[in-house]
């Protein structure tokens, strides 16, 4: 959990210019877009039996269902943030293994889909056409829960790159799954993110791109990481980031990012990869002002 507030004095100190809002915390109607009544009702009320607990991989509390609405809640603000301006980030979030019916892997709520679901909800009021989305997710390990949800949903593309002999040991199908061998260094992982990437746009040839992407930018593919098993190095990472990011601007996609798994050795190389991260976005959300600057100065031209 320290992490999180190292993260965000950091970003405070390093990156003044990223504006730093307070999360706010989901209500239940927008956690049952992506999870069934009953879940949401046993997690705030208190009534997860243990063996659910155990899964989830930490005690019930009120202050962990806080947490947990709060971590949703930044995410549905970053998504609309990012719609609104290009890019925008939750510190946390990218809570990936919570499925519709149960948490996992200290995941208790679905933000990223939670957050999807109530983008095309609010863009039907303006749109006849469902808000279409990606979810383009870097953390080491598969995001099983959001492949789960969205299975039979074909407005969010899941594609999900991650350590193949990693957590979960289950996987579940994602629109595009791609399994990485323990020791994958920079070189290989990034020639396997540049295919990824193709596959994503080439699926969206026929039917138009996705209006919004959510990148979930896991700190855990480090090769400092306790959990990671694989061997990138932070400059790898900032390149992974760098690429998206390019992709996403280069098709005039927002980006809604959560810092999603880092549990390095030493948690200042987590921190480090992180804010490496949030120095993309601002380089992204800058490219992204000066191209609507641009674009306006050309429609202003006589004809």
């Amino acid at each position: 959990m320290l992490k999180y507030r190292m993260l965000r004095d950091r970003v405070a100190a390093d990156l003044p210019e990223i504006q730093l809002t307070e999360a706010p915390a989901a209500i239940d109607s927008e956690l049952t877009l992506a999870h069934t009544p009953g879940y949401v009702d046993a997690v705030v009320a208190g009534n997860l039996t243990l063996a659910q607990q155990r899964e989830i991989g930490f005690p019930w509390s009120p202050a962990m269902v806080e947490r947990s609405r709060r971590s949703v809640g930044a995410s549905i603000a970053a998504a609309r943030s990012a719609l609104a301006h290009g890019v925008s980030v939750n510190l946390a979030g990218g809570t990936h293994h919570a499925h519709a019916d149960r948490g996992s892997g200290f995941c208790v709520f679905n933000d990223v889909v939670v957050a999807a679901r109530l983008m095309q909800v609010e863009s039907m009021q303006s749109s006849q056409r469902p808000l279409r989305v990606a979810v383009v997710d870097l953390d080491v390990h598969q995001g099983n829960g959001t492949a789960a949800i969205c299975r039979d949903d074909a407005t969010i593309y899941t594609l999900s790159m991650h350590g193949a002999n990693n957590f979960p040991f289950r996987k579940e199908a994602s629109d595009l799954d791609v399994e990485l061998p323990d020791g994958c260094g920079d070189t290989e992982y990034l020639a396997a993110l540049d295919l990824a990437l193709d596959q994503l746009w080439q699926h969206h040839e026929a039917d138009g791109l996705p209006r919004l992407i959510f990148f979930l930018a896991g700190a855990d593919p480090h090769e400092g990481d306790r959990l990671g098993r694989l061997k990138l190095t932070t400059g790898g990472l900032a390149e992974r980031d760098r690429r998206v990011f390019g992709a996403a601007l280069d098709r005039r996609i927002p980006v809604a990012v959560s810092m999603a798994g880092g549990y390095g050795r030493v948690i200042e190389d987590t921190v480090d990869v992180q804010v490496n991260t949030l120095r993309q976005a601002l380089e992204h959300w800058r490219a992204w002002q000066g191209s609507e600057s641009r674009s306006a100065g050309q429609a202003r031209r006589p004809a």
